[in-house]
This record gives C-alpha cells, sequence and structure tokens, in this order.
C-alpha cells in the first residue's frame, strides 16, 4: 500500500507543493519562535553560567542577574574568612553612557571583575587579552555591539561617562540579547566610572599619540576649559566602603554547598546566597514569566501549528475527496476501514517528513544568519525533535480528519451511474 499513498500525494503536484510550504511555515515558527525565546534566555544567563562560582552571594533584594541591591567591599574580606570558602572575588555592574568623539551618547552596562580572577568568565575572548583591562581606561565590549557602539574594533577612544576609555579586547557570547552593551574592565576602572560625578562634566578623549585632552564644562556657563592636559582624573581603586554587586564564591574541595551557603548567610547581613543554578533559574524565570517574552513567543508557535494544520487537512481532505472512487473499489473489493486508514495516515507522514526536512533546514540557514548580526537563536536537539514530533501530530491528527469522509463510503455508492 505504500505505492498507493505515494501516487496520492504526488498526483498533483501542485497541490503537493502547497502542503508542503504549510508544513515548513509551522515547522519554521515553531523552531524559530522556541529558538528566540531559548536564544534570549540563553543569553540572559550566559554570564552566570560560563562563571566558576560554586556560590554567587547577592543582596537579600535581588530580582535577577541585573537587578539587585548593592552589598559593600568590606563583606567580601568577610567571606574570604569563613571555614569553606576557597577563593571569592567580587563583580560590579552598574549602568553608563558610551560616547565616541563623532557618535551620539549610547547606554551601556558596566561590569567590573578581576581580570586576574579565576570565577568570572567574560565570553571568549578573540582580541587582545584580559590583562590589559588592568591598565587605566581599558575596556573590553562584546563583538555584536560594536555597530551599536560605534566602534570599528580595537583601539576605539570613546568616554564612559565623561572619562576616557579605549576598547582594549573583543569576547563573543558574552552579550545578553535584553541588555545595553557590556563593556568590561577592571574592578578600579569600573569603581572610577561609576563613581565619577555626572554634575561636573570632565570630558577626556584619547589622542591619537596616546595622550589624553580632558575639558571640564562648567553647568552655570556652558563655557569649556581645558584641565590638568595629557592627564585624566586618577583611577579609584575599591575601598572598604565602596559598592560592590556580587560575591562570587568557589567552595573548598568536598566541602557541602548547603552548609556553606548557611554560614555565608548569617556572616553577611541582608544578603542571599544562590548557587550557580539558582541564579541562573531565578533570570531565566523573571524574562520568560514577567517580560511576557515566552507568552509572545509561544503565541507565535501556536498560531504556527494552527496554520500548519489546517492547510494540511485541507489538502488531505481534498486528496481524498478526489480519490473517493479509488477508495470505494478498494472496501468493495474487501478492503477493511484499517487499510483504508493506514493509506492516509502513511500519507500523512510523508507530508510531514517531506515538510519537516527543508523546513529545519531553513530554519538552521536563518540562525546562522541571525548569530552574524547579534541575534541567538538557539535551536537545540531537543528542539528540532519537539518540532518534529509536533509535525507529525499535525499531520496525523489532519489525516485523522480527512479518512473520516472514507470510513463512511458506501462501496455501492462508487458504482452507481
Amino acid at each position: 500500500m505504500v505505492s498507493i499513498a505515494r501516487k496520492n500525494l504526488l498526483e498533483d503536484l501542485p497541490r503537493f507543493l502547497v502542503a508542503q510550504a504549510g508544513i515548513m511555515f509551522a515547522v519554521g515558527l515553531v523552531a524559530i519562535q522556541t529558538g528566540i525565546l531559548n536564544g534570549f534566555t540563553r543569553s540572559t544567563v550566559r554570564l552566570i553560567e560560563d562563571s566558576e562560582a560554586d556560590l554567587w552571594v547577592a543582596s537579600e533584594k535581588i530580582v535577577h542577574f541585573e537587578l539587585t541591591e548593592p552589598l559593600l567591599t568590606s563583606q567580601l574580606e568577610e567571606a574570604e574568612q569563613i571555614p569553606g570558602v576557597a577563593v571569592a572575588e567580587a563583580l560590579l555592574l552598574g549602568v553608563g553612557r558610551w560616547q565616541t568623539p563623532q557618535g551620539q551618547p549610547d547606554p551601556l552596562k558596566i561590569v567590573g571583575f578581576d581580570p586576574q580572577g579565576q570565577l568570572f568568565q567574560p565570553g571568549y575572548i578573540s582580541e587582545g587579552t584580559v590583562n590589559s583591562l588592568l591598565q587605566p581606561y581599558q575596556v573590553m565590549v562584546d563583538r555584536t555591539r560594536l555597530t551599536s557602539l560605534q566602534a570599528e574594533g580595537i583601539g576605539v577612544n570613546g568616554t564612559v561617562n565623561q572619562l576616557p576609555a579605549r576598547i582594549a579586547a573583543i569576547t563573543e557570547d558574552s552579550q545578553s540579547i535584553p541588555a545595553s552593551a557590556f563593556v568590561f574592565t577592571s574592578l578600579d576602572n569600573a569603581n572610577t566610572y561609576l563613581t565619577s560625578s555626572l554634575s561636573t562634566k570632565v570630558n577626556c578623549q584619547l589622542q591619537e599619540n596616546d595622550n589624553l585632552r580632558c575639558t571640564k564644562v562648567y553647568e552655570n556657563s556652558g563655557a569649556a576649559a581645558e584641565v590638568n592636559p595629557g592627564t585624566a582624573p586618577a583611577i579609584l581603586p575599591l575601598s572598604q566602603t565602596d559598592a560592590i554587586t556580587y560575591i562570587l564564591v568557589k567552595a573548598q574541595p568536598q566541602q557541602d554547598l548547603t552548609a556553606l551557603k548557611q554560614k555565608l548567610e548569617a556572616a553577611l547581613n541582608e544578603t542571599r546566597v544562590l548557587t550557580t543554578a539558582e541564579l541562573s533559574q531565578i533570570t531565566r524565570q523573571f524574562w520568560q514569566t514577567k517580560t511576557g517574552v515566552g507568552w509572545i513567543l509561544g503565541l507565535g508557535a501556536a498560531v504556527g501549528v494552527v496554520v500548519g494544520m489546517v492547510v494540511v487537512t485541507q489538502i488531505l481532505y481534498a486528496s481524498v475527496s478526489d480519490h473517493l472512487k479509488e477508495f470505494g473499489t478498494l472496501k468493495a473489493m474487501g478492503a477493511s476501514n484499517g487499510l483504508l486508514y493506514r493509506i492516509v495516515m502513511e500519507q500523512a507522514l510523508w507530508m510531514a517528513v517531506l515538510g519537516y526536512v527543508p523546513g529545519m533546514l531553513l530554519c538552521v540557514s536563518i540562525s546562522v544568519f541571525a548569530a552574524g548580526q547579534g541575534i541567538v537563536i538557539l535551536i537545540t536537539p531537543l528542539t528540532a525533535a519537539a518540532a518534529l514530533g509536533l509535525v507529525v501530530v499535525m499531520c496525523l491528527g489532519s489525516g485523522a480528519l480527512a479518512i473520516g469522509k472514507v470510513i463512511r463510503l458506501d462501496p455501492a455508492s462508487v458504482f452507481k451511474a
């Protein structure tokens, strides 16, 4: 009966192509929408999951990775003294503005970390070195955000919160899609940028000869005057009273993490200690449920399934209607309803497979192209398998709706004049 199913499927080629287009549309929407959701949420937790930390010490008022209250630098030293802690490092997050001499201000997220530390990994560094961030006013950005920052690459000069900044390194796979551009730098540089006074505007730019030219803008008159040519405000090292955002903790070997969490929370007031998996889950859940992103993308996938199912049902129903005489003849010859059901179901399975393969190849091509534009469409093997299962169920369901006409067919009606 395989030949009958295949013959019915390919007899009308234009109708077959329309059906395959409908299935490809359904596969595309499901895979792309799910891939966008996966890529979106993966990007928001990338810095968390790529770290080597076992525990994250945060404020008890934490909402998600980028939204939390500050801690004190003094708490870092307290954490280092707790039995069971092998390494503790600070992470500092804050907001700022980036501007090149020719460009407009662009919002950014300042991420300060210890370039010589062990626990924080800002993506894959493709150009430059992480140790260059130890120098004053040197920063690193993700390659996907160079265009938005109006920067071509390493060596581009700009300002962050009116202080000089030079791109010294390029990283990849470190940017959160919904966030402003991440600018990575050392803790001391980040502290300087975040504590610089915006009321007294000091604009500094690195010149081609590597000298700095700084001017101070007086708010009352708007006049500008050069300040200390060739210099910039001194870097402000972190002090005991300065704010940090997280304390990353690496536990000693064989240390029970639950017990260590309790020790840290007891020793550090108004803190919440989370494992890497817990912080990742909190952040994922926030973006998926509290922002409506998951619902919107899920709705798009549902629309794809509905449209694909309607198209396939119409095509299968029309195909069955066109071959009622053949099905009636088979029934008159003694073919059971089960045999006829298998013919239609096999036809539906062929449609599912032949529509899924090009549809998934198209989705993978789109994801590769989007990656070059800084858009992550993460199509995992699980996503591909789920899309295949969904399209098979969709086509079998459409076949079940179409087969009803054959099951109710009276063989005698076929031979009426």
